[in-house]
């Protein structure tokens, strides 16, 4: 096992099985030292844990559960892409989507489960820029959708 998943077994986390696209992309794409995973939703199971607005139908703790599925997702498919978790440098970026009602302005507090997740995983290689954005609707009507760019280890 590797130390990034070593780290993963000390938090008591497990990478879930890579969901597959709902459409025309691919989950991963490399460019030289980036790889960059598209949106994932909070799947568990073959499902959307969480789904409703932030704002009505979904509390904040829940909203930040979904987002910490979302980054268990997105190290799946990094894995899945580059073989081992120790194949990733750091993450540069994470992007994550709230489905919220506009009256709701917890967005970034919502991303916070992402962001601590990758950071408690990989440390400081896990701190990273980031956006935090309320739209109307995702995807299977989830909570939270999140993607990500990591800088691939030499």
């Amino acid at each position: 096992m590797n130390s990034i998943e070593n780290k993963l077994t000390t938090l008591q986390l497990q990478l879930p099985i890579v969901a597959t696209p709902l459409a025309n992309y691919v989950p991963c794409t490399i460019s030289g030292s980036l790889l960059f995973v598209s949106g994932q939703l909070p799947y568990e199971n073959g499902a959307v844990k969480i789904v409703g607005q932030l704002g009505t139908t979904v509390s904040e703790e829940q909203g930040i559960e979904a987002a910490r599925h979302c980054m268990l997702n997105i190290l799946a498919q990094a894995k899945a892409a580059l073989g081992s978790l120790d194949n990733i440098k750091r993450c540069l970026k994470i992007t994550g989507f709230v489905n919220a009602t506009s009256e709701f302005t917890a967005h970034p507090k919502i991303i916070n489960g992402a962001s601590d997740l990758v950071v408690a995983v990989l440390g400081d290689s896990g701190k990273h820029a980031r956006a935090a954005v309320g739209v109307s609707s995702l995807p299977l009507g989830a909570a939270v959708e999140i993607e990500a760019i990591f800088e691939i280890a030499d």
